[in-house]
C-alpha cells in the first residue's frame, strides 16, 4: 500500500483551507498513492489561547467533508485529514479525524481522546474530548488505527489499536514547536512503531507554530520517507509481509505478559 503523508500550515480562513486541501490531494496523487494523509486541524487552525474555534465547527456532512468525499471520488485515492466537529457543547467541539475511502464513502471518525493540557496549554478549554475507544478503518487491506497528535504520549492507546487489529498507526498532528518539543516528536512516532511492530504515518503541520517532521516509520524503527521543516509531501509503501516478517522476528506483542484495559 503507497501512501502520502502532506504538510503544510492551516489558518482559520476555511475557504483558503479547502483551496489548499485540494491542491495539496491534487499533487501528491500524481505519485499515485492509495492513501493521502492530511495534518491534524487542515480544516481550520486552532484559535489563540482564551480564543474558541467553536464557531469554525462543522457537522460530519458539512463542507469540509464535502470536499474530501469529493475529492476522494474524484481522485480515486482514500484521505485522512483533521477537522473542528460540531458536539453537543457549542463552544467546545470534538477535534475530530475522517477517514474517507477512495469511493468518497465515510469511513470512520476518530475524536481525539487525550486533549492538549500541557506545557502552558489547555485544549480542553476549547475542545470536547472523545469516546476512550480505539477506531480501526480499513483501507486497501491494511488495517489503520486513528490517533491524533497529543494521542502519542500515551502507549495505552497504540496497544488498544493493535489490539483492534491495526497494523500502521495514522498519525495527523500539529505537534507545537518548543524546547526539545521536535526531540519528543520523533522520538514518541519511533517508540510507537518499535514496541508495537507497526507501520507510524505521521502528517504534521509546518510554519511558525508547528514543527513539521512528517514522515512515515516502518516496524524496525525506521523512517523510510520524510519531510523536513518546508510545505511539502512524502511517500512510502507499506507492506504486510514486512509486517509480519518483522513480527515473527520480533515477538514482543506474543510475548506481553500482561493487558491494560481502557478506562
Amino acid at each position: 500500500m503507497k501512501i502520502a503523508v502532506v504538510q503544510t500550515a492551516s489558518t482559520q480562513d476555511k475557504a483558503a483551507n479547502r483551496d489548499l486541501v485540494t491542491r495539496l490531494v491534487a499533487d501528491a496523487v500524481r505519485s499515485g498513492p492509495e492513501l493521502v494523509v492530511l495534518p491534524e486541524a487542515i480544516m481550520a487552525d486552532f484559535a489563540t489561547e482564551g480564543g474558541s474555534v467553536g464557531e469554525l465547527a462543522e457537522p460530519l456532512d458539512g463542507e469540509f467533508v464535502g470536499t474530501l468525499r469529493k475529492l476522494a471520488a474524484e481522485h480515486g485515492v482514500a484521505i485522512v485529514a483533521g477537522m473542528f466537529e460540531r458536539s453537543c457543547d457549542e463552544v467546545r467541539p470534538y477535534n475530530t479525524l475522517l477517514a474517507v475511502g477512495s469511493d468518497g464513502d465515510l469511513l470512520g471518525a476518530y475524536r481525539k481522546i487525550h486533549l492538549y493540557d500541557a506545557f502552558g496549554y489547555r485544549e480542553s478549554d476549547q475542545l470536547t474530548s472523545g469516546e476512550v475507544a480505539p477506531v480501526v478503518v480499513e483501507i486497501a487491506g491494511m488495517k489503520l488505527g486513528l490517533m491524533t497528535c497529543y494521542d502519542l504520549r500515551f502507549p495505552e492507546l497504540s496497544r488498544a489499536l493493535v489490539d483492534a487489529g491495526a497494523e500502521a498507526f495514522v498519525v495527523p498532528a500539529a505537534w507545537v514547536r518548543g524546547p526539545l518539543k521536535e526531540h519528543h516528536w520523533t522520538t514518541l512516532l519511533t517508540a510507537r512503531a518499535i514496541e508495537n511492530t507497526c507501520y507510524v504515518v505521521a502528517a504534521a503541520q509546518n510554519g511558525k507554530k508547528y514543527c513539521g517532521l512528517s514522515q512515515i516509520i516502518d516496524p524496525q524503527g525506521i523512517a523510510v520517507a520524510a519531510v523536513g521543516e518546508a510545505d511539502g509531501f512524502a511517500v512510502a509503501e507499506i507492506s504486510a509481509d514486512r509486517l509480519a516478517e518483522t513480527r515473527r522476528r520480533n515477538p514482543s506483542l506474543l510475548n506481553r505478559r500482561f493487558t491494560v484495559a481502557p478506562r
